[in-house]
């Protein structure tokens, strides 16, 4: 069996996605390997179908519990013996599992960096044959990463202690340069595969809202999306009973997931949200990572997250299917306040010298203020997160919140010199809101206690808002006019640039939002256009059929004890409204279709569409056919209908 069968015959695809054949390739040539891939571009393939093709066993280290268990139930679905090892089990279990293991019975087996140093799993790796050692969320091994785990640094001594070194692969899907460095380099990753794909998802709708009234705002989308499954981040546990309790109340399908809640509970909750039982999950950052829910239609930010690695992961636990999705971060002041206290009340780092402790702060802080810049900003987002991971795109997607919202240009030089003067005349000392107060003509106990009202530059610019100020002073950080300070003060200083604006050598132009008869901006309780719907593919005949499909995949999870989404994705779903399969061979050809999942669930799938149907193939989308593409539906410049070399759709 070569890969492409592997990929076929448990997967049910035709082709691999951009880099996934390259790190294979790779690993199946002995070579070790990184790969920085998107969430949702396919990272798994890239260790599970060479795991299947190496002849002895494949270790996935792995961070959560929650993670490996979802994978390995997946892979049980598709056909393949796996297993994990963690805390989750009792010793008795976790004895059976290596002697199952030693047996040959797994090809792949999950463990948890803290098993690595345990004797019986040091035995069991010392007389079995590994082949591979994939290092998952491998950004957890840098102390420079925004997750480091200590505990990822036990895989290197293992690795060290076993009798053959195996291949090493390793993957994440956020990762700067630093990061990415630190990875091959504590791995100690020998003439690696290095790819990265690049960190753009597509699909996914970005904007940042600033309601006066977050929680109508967030009341307003909810009742929007309510047919939809979602995922709301607050940055504290007391934010997440708010929220729970607001949406609850209106008898909304909500869960909630916080550390302060007891186990059983956070599994319970867990388990209700990935069974579409209750599709909304309120959450801290505790909630999310080694979640496979395909099916997230949205990811709502209700508070700033503390950096953009942070919030590139949260937000891309949308739309993992490829299916279009919206990601919006609800901005307040606030959240900066509550982030800065977050900050100063964590827990140092184990082992972390006095230096190490500081340049982390500085570290945090600069992050922080990336988030703050996003959230400020008038340019496309999309390009903004882009440029944070060393990647440049177009300059305007078309496909953010501030690509489709409708701006006015005004010139703000003069505006610019005067915030320039004043951090100049008070000597670099002091942050956004002393200086913008001080220009405002603000009179607040602080500003008083400070005495800035002998500077000259008090009051001129009193006939701006505070808010106006700040956009202002936030503009000249983003070009480059002003600089910060990187520790939790954020000074602000001049930089080379800024004698530009001050000789008239440059301009500073000011982007707002265009404001209705009222004056007031346009506030809705969704992103304008950011989405487009199955309905862009599928017309209602196909929606029709598309929602009965769903309903047998409801039915069939219920029988079979397992997440709707493992069973087919909406993807699959909608392809088989499409190609309407009537037989065994015509349903091995809808993307997703696997051998073992033809057998486990395909004859009740055919039934279903031939009594729909009543044996007879509808046009069920809009679009013309593309006889090359064996009857699937053109649909000029979207994204969703990509065709991949084999001539066959390739979205998954």
């Amino acid at each position: 069996m070569d890969k492409f069968e592997v990929l076929k015959k448990y997967f049910g695809y035709d082709s691999f996605r951009e880099g996934q054949e390259l790190l294979i390739d790779s690993v199946l040539a002995g070579r070790d390997v990184l790969g920085i891939m998107p969430t949702g571009a396919g990272k798994s393939i890239c260790y599970q179908v060479p795991a299947l093709l190496l002849p002895g066993i494949t270790l996935v280290i792995s961070p959560l519990i929650s993670l490996m268990k979802d994978q390995v139930q997946a892979l049980k679905q598709a056909g393949i013996a796996a297993a994990y090892i963690n805390s989750s089990l009792t010793e008795g279990q976790i004895a059976k599992a290596l002697e199952y293991g030693a047996q040959g019975r797994y090809k792949i087996i999950y463990v948890a960096p803290e098993r690595l140093e345990t004797y019986g799993f040091l035995q069991f790796a010392g007389r079995v044959e590994l082949s591979m050692v994939t290092v998952d969320e491998a950004h957890c091994i840098s102390q420079w990463g925004q997750d480091f785990r200590p505990s990822y640094l036990k895989i290197v001594e293992f690795v060290r202690r076993l009798p053959a070194r195996p291949i090493l692969s390793a993957f994440t899907a956020t990762a700067t340069g630093a990061v990415k460095e630190d990875i091959a380099c504590v791995l100690g990753l020998r003439d690696p595969q290095v790819l990265v794909t690049g960190f753009d998802r597509k699909n996914l709708f970005f904007a940042v809202e600033t309601p006066g009234k977050k929680d109508e705002y967030l009341l307003r989308y909810a009742r929007e999306h309510e047919r939809e499954s979602g995922i709301v981040y607050c940055a504290t546990r007391k934010n997440v009973e708010a929220v729970y309790e607001l949406l609850s109340s209106r008898g909304m399908p909500v869960t909630k997931y916080h550390a302060g809640l007891e186990n059983e509970e956070r599994q319970a909750n867990q388990e209700d949200f990935i069974y579409d039982r209750k599709p909304v999950m309120v959450a801290t950052n505790a909630f999310g990572m080694g979640i496979d829910k395909s099916d997230i239609r949205y990811v709502l930010h209700y508070n700033m997250p503390q950096s953009m690695e942070n919030y590139y992961q949260e937000a891309g636990r949308a739309g993992r299917d490829g299916e279009p999705s919206e990601c919006v971060l609800l901005y307040s002041p606030q959240d900066v306040i509550i982030n800065r206290f977050l900050l100063e009340s964590k827990e140092p780092a184990a082992g972390a010298s006095s230096e190490d402790l500081a340049a982390m702060g500085e570290r945090d802080n600069r992050r922080l203020q990336v988030m703050v810049n996003y959230c400020m900003t008038r340019n496309c987002l999309r390009e903004y997160i882009l440029r944070y991971f060393g990647e440049y795109g177009s300059g305007a997607c078309g496909n953010c919140g501030n690509c489709r919202q409708e701006f006015q240009e005004a010139d703000v030089t003069k505006e610019a010199k005067a915030v320039a003067e004043c951090v100049l005349e008070m000597r670099q000392r002091y942050g956004i809101n002393v200086v913008a107060g001080t220009l405002a003509g603000e009179d607040t106990a602080k500003l008083r206690e400070y005495g800035v009202s002998a500077y000259h530059a008090y009051g001129r610019l009193k006939g701006w808002s505070l808010g106006g100020v700040r956009e202002v002073i936030t503009q000249m950080l983003t070009e480059g006019f002003l600089g910060q300070t990187q520790d939790k003060y954020a000074l602000l200083k001049v930089t080379a640039k800024t004698r530009e604006l001050t000789e008239g050598e440059a301009k500073l132009i000011l982007k707002r939002p265009k404001r209705d008869g009222a004056g007031q901006q346009e506030e809705s309780g969704t992103s304008k256009g950011g989405k487009r719907r199955k309905s862009d593919i599928l017309n209602s005949r196909g929606l029709e059929l598309f929602d009965r499909l769903r309903e047998l995949r409801t039915e069939l999870a219920r029988e079979e004890g397992v997440p709707p989404y493992m069973i087919f994705s909406d993807k699959t779903l909608v392809d088989m409204c499409v190609k309407q399969p009537f037989d065994r061979g015509e349903m091995l050809e809808v993307s997703g279709v696997g051998e073992n999942k033809y057998a486990r669930y395909g004859q009740r799938f055919l039934e279903r569409i031939k009594s729909l149907t009543g044996g007879t193939k509808e046009k069920t989308y809009f679009g013309e056919l593309d006889e090359a593409a064996a009857g699937e539906p053109v649909r000029g410049g979207s994204g969703a209908w990509g065709r991949s070399g084999r001539g066959r759709k390739h979205y998954r």
